[in-house]
C-alpha cells in the first residue's frame, strides 16, 4: 500500500495569530485587570484588508494541496504504469488467471473448429443427397445404373453424416474438457510477468493518449480546456481528499479450482496460496518444471503457452543462443509453434548439429522433430516448430478428391494434401518444370503419381510417361497418351519427337502471333510428360531430356521428372536450380543444397530429416518441402501428399479412357508430325504385351459415332436423325446437304451416306429398323458399335 505524509498545517500568524504585550495584554472585555487609564485608537485593519488578506491565503493552501495532488497523482500512474506496488500475490494471481483464460479461449475456439467442420459434413452430406434425389426423379433409360449411382450418393452421404457426428462428439469433449495446466510460478516467472504487465498498461495508454489528441486536434473547440481542467480537478482532489487516493486492490481470486481445473462458481477460489491484499512479498513456491530460475524443462507435458515459451527460452539459453523474445506461442495439434527472435548471432544457430540435437534433448521432442523457418522478412527471426506426435493424422490429410473426367483445365488449381499448419498444398500444373528428389521410400512415385492423376483429368492434355527402370505412372496406363518405359530405344525416340515438336510449336506460336507463350485449349492441348528414374537415363536420353526442360515450357510440352539424386553425377548436368520447381522428399544435405542452394539446409529445409519408407513401415514417405509451385509460397514448409492407390489409380483412368482422353490429330497436322506420331506409337506399343497398346486406327467414322453416343451420354441406342444433328454441326460441309428434302427423303439420304462411309472403312456395323409410335425409324446401337472397334483389336 502508498502511504502519504498528513498534509502541511500552513499558518498565517499576520491574519491568525494574537501577540500579547505590555500594550496589548489581550482582550478585557468586563473592564477587569490592569489597564491603561488613557485610552488608545483601535488599530486592528479594516474588512477589505482582512477580506484580501484571508483571500490570499486560501489561494495559498489551495496552489499547496494542487501541487500536493500532482505529485500523488504523477506517483500513482508511475507505479500503475511499471507495475511496481503489485505484490507477488496480486501477480501471482493475475498471471494464473491470463493462463487459465487464454486455455479456455483455446478450448473454445477448438471446439467451434469441430463444430464448423461438422456443420460442412452436414451440408456436403445434404447436397449429395439432393443428388440422389435428382438423379431418381430424373432418372431415364438404365434404372438400374441410375440406381446405383443415387445408393453410391446416399452411401457416402452417410458416411459424411458419421464422420460429423465424430466431429461434434470431439467438440464435446473439449468442451467438457477440465483444465490441466496449473503450475505456480516461480519469482522469474512473476518478474516477468510485471515487465508484461507493464508494456501492457504502457501501450494501452500511449493509445489512449494518441486517441485524445487526435480527437482534440481535428475537433478543437472546448476540448483541450476540458481535458485540462479535467486533469486539474482531479489533481485537486488528489491533494485535498485523501479518499480520492489510489489504493492496491485486494489480490483477485482465481477464476478455476487448481485441484480439478474446473471454473469456480463465483471466482473465489485462491488455490494453495491465498493471500490477503497486502501479502508478504515471500516467493511462491509449488510443483512444476519451473521451479528452478534458469534450468530448462521439457515441452512435453506443458499445456499453457506461457509455459512452452519459457520452456523455449530456457533451452535456447542453455544452448548460448541469445535471445531477445519468445513470442506467438502456438498450441498446434500435432505441439507447439513459437517465433524466436535473436538479439545477436542468427537463427541459422539451431541448424548446426550439437545446437539442434540439444534442444531435441531438453525439450523432450519426438527425433527430429524441430523445424525451424526462417523469416526471409526479417534475418534475426524464426519460427520455431517442436513436434510432439505425428503431426499428419489421418483427419488432418483427408482423402483425395475425386475429380470426373475431363473435368478440370491444366492451369486450375488442384489440391493434392495438407501443410502442417493444415493450410492446403493447392497449385497448377500448368508451366511447370519440375524435378522432385527423394530417396527409394521417400514417396517420390506416389508425389508423381498423384500429379498425374490431375493431368489426366484435364480436358486441355495429353499426358506422356517415360521410365527407364520401371513403369512410372503406369497406374494411369488406360489415360495416359504415351508410355515408354524400360526401353532406351523408346524414350530416346519420344524425346526425338518432343523436341521436333517443341520447334514445330514455336513457328506455329509466331504464325499464330501468340506472344512468348503457347495457348493452351482443346484444339492445342498441352503435353505433361512425366519422367521417373532420372540418373537411369541413358547419357543420350539425360541430354535431350535437360535440352527440353530448357525449350519446352513456352511451347507448353512440360517436364515432371524424378530422381533419387540431385547433383551433377546423377543428372548429367547441374540443372537443378535452374528449373522453376523443385520439391524434396526424404534426401541427403548434398541434394537439398544442390537444387535449393548453400543456405537451404539454414533455412529451414531439412528433407534431410525425412524418414524414408521402408518394407514394412510407412514412416514419412510422401512428406515434401516445395517451392516455385504456382499458388504456394517459398517457404520451408513440410507438407504431406495424399496416397494415390493403385486400385484408385486404374479405376478413374479406365473412367478416363471410356470418356475419351484428348485428341491430338488437329495440333499435329497442324504441325506436320502426324505421321511421325502414329509411327512413335507404333514403336512404344511392340511388345507391350497388352491388347490396348497395339497402334489400331480406328475409322474416322466409327470414332466420330463414339463420340456422338459419349456426348449424349452413352444411350442404349441413337436414331439417324439424333446422328445426323451432331454430323451436320461438326463437318456441315459434308453433312448438312439434304435441308432442302423432307424428313423421310433426308433421313433415307443420310442413311446411305453413313453405310457408304462404313464400307469404305471397311466397318462391319449395321443399323436397325425399330418401331417408334406410328412409324418406324433407323437407329445405330451403342453396344454395335463399341464391338465394331473391339474388332478391330
Amino acid at each position: 500500500m502508498t502511504t502519504y505524509p498528513p498534509d502541511r498545517i500552513v499558518i498565517d500568524l499576520g491574519i491568525e495569530g494574537e501577540f500579547l504585550t505590555d500594550n496589548h495584554p489581550g482582550p478585557d472585555p468586563a473592564g477587569t485587570g490592569d489597564s491603561p487609564t488613557t485610552a488608545e485608537p483601535d488599530k486592528r485593519p479594516g474588512l477589505a484588508q482582512r477580506l484580501a488578506t484571508g483571500t490570499a491565503g486560501l489561494a495559498r493552501r489551495e496552489t499547496t494541496a494542487l501541487r500536493t495532488g500532482a505529485r500523488v497523482l504523477k506517483a500513482e500512474r508511475g507505479a500503475w504504469l511499471n507495475a511496481s506496488e503489485e505484490t507477488p500475490a496480486h501477480l501471482r494471481a493475475d498471471l494464473l488467471n491470463r493462463r487459465y483464460t487464454t486455455w479456455t479461449s483455446r478450448r473454445r475456439g477448438e471446439a467451434e473448429r469441430l463444430e464448423e467442420k461438422a456443420a460442412d459434413l452436414d451440408k456436403q452430406a445434404s447436397s449429395l443427397d439432393r443428388q440422389a434425389e435428382r438423379l431418381l426423379s430424373d432418372a431415364e433409360g438404365d434404372a438400374e445404373r441410375t440406381g446405383k449411382q443415387a445408393a453410391d450418393l446416399r452411401k457416402e452421404a452417410a458416411g459424411l453424416r458419421k464422420e460429423a457426428a465424430g466431429w461434434r462428439a470431439q467438440a464435446r469433449e473439449a468442451e467438457q474438457r477440465p483444465y490441466t495446466g496449473h503450475r505456480e510460478p516461480a519469482t522469474a516467472d512473476l518478474e516477468r510477468h510485471r515487465r508484461r504487465t507493464a508494456r501492457r498498461r504502457w501501450a494501452s495508454t500511449a493509445a489512449l493518449g494518441l486517441a485524445i489528441g487526435w480527437t482534440e486536434l481535428h475537433l478543437g473547440g472546448a476540448l483541450p480546456a476540458l481535458t485540462a481542467t479535467g486533469i486539474t480537478a482531479t489533481a485537486w482532489a488528489k491533494g485535498r481528499f485523501t479518499s480520492w487516493r489510489r489504493e492496491l486492490p485486494d489480490v483477485p481470486a482465481l477464476t478455476y479450482e487448481p485441484s480439478t481445473g474446473h471454473p469456480t462458481p463465483n471466482g473465489t477460489a485462491h488455490g494453495p496460496q491465498e493471500a490477503p491484499r497486502h501479502a508478504s512479498t515471500a516467493t511462491p513456491t509449488g510443483p512444476g518444471p519451473a521451479r528452478g530460475d534458469s534450468a530448462p524443462f521439457p515441452i512435453r507435458g506443458v499445456t499453457a503457452c506461457e509455459d512452452a515459451e519459457e520452456a523455449l527460452r530456457r533451452a535456447l539459453l542453455a544452448q548460448s543462443c541469445d535471445i531477445e523474445e519468445v513470442t506467438d506461442v502456438v498450441r498446434e495439434p500435432w505441439g507447439w509453434s513459437a517465433r524466436v527472435i535473436f538479439t545477436s548471432g542468427s537463427p541459422d544457430e539451431l541448424a548446426e548439429t550439437d545446437t539442434y540435437k540439444g534442444l531435441i534433448t531438453a525439450l523432450k521432442l519426438r527425433r527430429d522433430g524441430l523445424l525451424v523457418e526462417t523469416d526471409p522478412d526479417h534475418g534475426d527471426t524464426c519460427t520455431v516448430r517442436m513436434i510432439l506426435t505425428d503431426p499428419f493424422t489421418p483427419e488432418l490429410v483427408g482423402t483425395v478428391p475425386y475429380r470426373a473426367p475431363l473435368s478440370l483445365s491444366i492451369t486450375d488449381l488442384a489440391e493434392y494434401g495438407v501443410a502442417m499448419d493444415a493450410s492446403p498444398l493447392t497449385f497448377t500444373l500448368a508451366g511447370l518444370m519440375l524435378l522432385m528428389v527423394a530417396d527409394s521410400g521417400g514417396g517420390k512415385s506416389g508425389v508423381m503419381l498423384a500429379m498425374g492423376e490431375v493431368a489426366t483429368a484435364c480436358y486441355d492434355t495429353a499426358v506422356l510417361n517415360l521410365d527407364p527402370a520401371g513403369t512410372g505412372i503406369g497406374d494411369l496406363e488406360e489415360a495416359l497418351t504415351l508410355s515408354a518405359c524400360m526401353d532406351d530405344t523408346k524414350i530416346c525416340a519420344a524425346l526425338d519427337f518432343l523436341l521436333d515438336w517443341c520447334s514445330a510449336r514455336a513457328r506455329q506460336r509466331a504464325a499464330y502471333k501468340w506472344g512468348n507463350k503457347w495457348r493452351v485449349s482443346r484444339e492445342h492441348p498441352a503435353i505433361c510428360v512425366f519422367v521417373d528414374e532420372w540418373p537411369q537415363l541413358s547419357d543420350k536420353a539425360k541430354k535431350r531430356l535437360i535440352r527440353l526442360l530448357l525449350l519446352g515450357r513456352k511451347e507448353a510440352i512440360w517436364f515432371y521428372a524424378g530422381s533419387q539424386y540431385g547433383t551433377k553425377d546423377y543428372l548429367g548436368e547441374a540443372i537443378g536450380q535452374k528449373l522453376s520447381a523443385k520439391i524434396l522428399g526424404a534426401c541427403r544435405r548434398v541434394d537439398i543444397t544442390e537444387l535449393m542452394g548453400a543456405g537451404a539446409v539454414a533455412e529451414g529445409y531439412r528433407a534431410d530429416l525425412i524418414q524414408a519408407a521402408t518394407h514394412t513401415a510407412t514412416n514419412d514417405a510422401g512428406q515434401i518441402y516445395a517451392t516455385g509451385l504456382p499458388g504456394m509460397p517459398n517457404k520451408p514448409m513440410r507438407y504431406q501428399v495424399r496416397e494415390i492407390s493403385s486400385a484408385y489409380a486404374e479405376r478413374v483412368a479406365a473412367e478416363r479412357r471410356d470418356a475419351g482422353l484428348p485428341d491430338l490429330t488437329h495440333t499435329l497436322t497442324e504441325a506436320g508430325l502426324l505421321d511421325d506420331w502414329q509411327e512413335l506409337q507404333k514403336l512404344c506399343a511392340q511388345d507391350a504385351g497388352d491388347a490396348r497398346q497395339d497402334p489400331v486406327e480406328v475409322p474416322e467414322i466409327l470414332q466420330t459415332l463414339r463420340k456422338i453416343f459419349a456426348a449424349e451420354s452413352d444411350p442404349e441406342m441413337l436414331s439417324v436423325n439424333q446422328i445426323h444433328t451432331h454430323l451436320a454441326a461438326t463437318d456441315p460441309d459434308r453433312w448438312d446437304k439434304w435441308n432442302d428434302h423432307e424428313d423421310r427423303i433426308r433421313l433415307g439420304l443420310v442413311s446411305r451416306a453413313l453405310l457408304k462411309e462404313l464400307s469404305t472403312a471397311d466397318v462391319e456395323l449395321e443399323s436397325e429398323r425399330i418401331t417408334d409410335g406410328d412409324s418406324k425409324i433407323t437407329i445405330y446401337r451403342l453396344t454395335d458399335v463399341e464391338e465394331a472397334i473391339d474388332a478391330l483389336g
